[in-house]
């Protein structure tokens, strides 16, 4: 009998709901309880989307430009994702972050710099700001003819998806 409560025990201990919560994890639920900036930008200057076959996330950025002293800067960013709690999150914190940056300045932003007060992201997180990322550099991308940096006409990130293919489709692989 000692043993089936010993091994009972050790199952408890190891439930995450009897866990405590890590600091990171804090930061996530609390951000998801709260989300910026998620939703379609209708008036949006640039859409970039970025789609990971490995974990079958995908997110779509949308940025409005501004001018401020002269400068064209980030007015609002928003997000709509398809994806886990952390991609969420980090592009919450990034659309926050990415107001008042120029193109050059927000261009040169990695994935742990976009994931701004949740801090370093856990090893097997890396993909969700990378995700974001790429988003944002695919929205930033210089190449206009691309119709992944045009204003997008679709109301959904899901309707996109299910509408019916134009064009051509840009796929940008995330690396780990």
């Amino acid at each position: 009998m000692i043993k089936a409560h010993t091994f009972c025990l050790q199952v408890l201990a190891a439930a995450p709901s009897i866990r405590p919560m890590s600091e990171f994890e804090e930061k996530v639920r609390e951000t998801l309880a709260n989300p910026q900036n998620q939703g379609e930008m209708s008036d949006a200057d640039s859409v970039g989307t970025v789609g990971s076959p490995d974990c079958g996330d995908m997110l779509r950025m949308w940025l409005k430009f501004t001018e401020k002293d002269g400068k064209k800067v980030i007015d609002r960013a928003s997000f709509q994702s398809f994806g886990c709690q952390t991609a969420i999150a980090v592009a919450s914190m990034a659309t926050e972050m990415l107001k008042g940056m120029t193109a050059d300045e927000a261009a040169k932003l990695d994935a742990q710099e976009l994931s701004g007060e949740l801090g370093a992201l856990p090893p097997m997180k890396i993909h969700c700001g990378q995700l974001v990322e790429g988003a944002l550099k695919n929205a930033l991308s210089p190449d206009d003819s691309s119709e992944a940096s045009q204003p997008n006409t679709s109301n959904t990130l899901a309707g996109d998806i299910h509408a019916p293919a134009k064009g051509s489709i840009r796929i940008v692989p995330l690396e780990d």
